[in-house]
């Protein structure tokens, strides 16, 4: 393992997967911790924030083209983008079910399946984790 890869790679790549790495780690912290707490909305709005630098950079990535110069992955970047204010207003309301479901998916979605797409054969996260 050796993260040369990504050190070397263009700034929205680095910020992109710094972000998304920290994000992940809060993420599972946030869902361990006690929730509705004071603790837990500051460590969100800062996953709130991580979340918004993973989606906003992926728009500067362009290493998988189906689509012109985009890919499935950036319709993830969409949903985050959306799901960001809707899970703020959840919150808001009190609704704690939804809040939940809008955080959930988002961890799901933009990090943990986009996440695993980034270890395919050939792609920089596979060369930081495995060589190569």
């Amino acid at each position: 393992m050796s993260l040369a890869p990504l050190l070397n790679a263009p700034l929205a790549i680095q910020a992109h997967a710094f972000a998304a790495m920290a994000a992940f780690v809060l993420g599972l912290v946030q869902f361990m911790a006690p929730k509705g707490t004071l603790p837990h909305r500051t460590v969100g709005f800062i996953w709130l924030a991580l979340m918004l630098t993973v989606a906003l950079s992926s728009f500067w990535i362009h290493e998988i083209r189906l689509w012109g110069q985009w890919s499935p992955i950036h319709l993830i970047s969409i949903y985050v983008l959306i799901m960001i204010p809707v899970a703020v207003t959840l919150a808001h309301r009190h609704n704690v079910r939804g809040h939940a479901r809008t955080v959930i998916s988002m961890f799901i979605g933009g990090l943990v399946i986009a996440g695993l797409f980034t270890f395919v054969p050939g792609r920089i996260m596979h060369a930081v984790a495995f060589g190569n």
